[in-house]
């Protein structure tokens, strides 16, 4: 029985780290496009751009991740929830299917 449990494990922790493999370098790579589109549009309207966070701005992804985790999910309560929930699957399925 703890043979079982021990191998469970060792699959739930090997799981987890199989999806932060995948989820982190994406994330990442998120980040730093975000910044090259930035400093292009910084560039082309002949300002500065994003040097508010850290080093020439490197960090001012990472601040936009933070912040949009951290905005509150609000909900009216007379609101349908269901199709507040799959309103935008619907706007990209019909966008996709154009």
């Amino acid at each position: 029985m703890i043979y079982y449990t021990i191998i469970y494990r060792f699959e739930l922790i090997e799981v987890l780290l199989k999806i932060l493999m995948f989820i982190v370098p994406v994330l990442v790579n998120v980040a730093f496009v975000t910044l090259l589109e930035r400093k292009i549009l910084g560039f082309r309207q002949i300002r500065l751009g994003p040097a508010k966070v850290g080093f020439k701005g490197v960090l001012q992804p990472f601040s936009d991740a933070i912040k949009l985790f951290i905005k509150q999910f609000e909900l009216n309560s007379n609101s349908n929830r269901y199709l507040f929930m799959i309103r935008p699957v619907i706007i990209f399925s019909v966008i996709f299917s154009l």
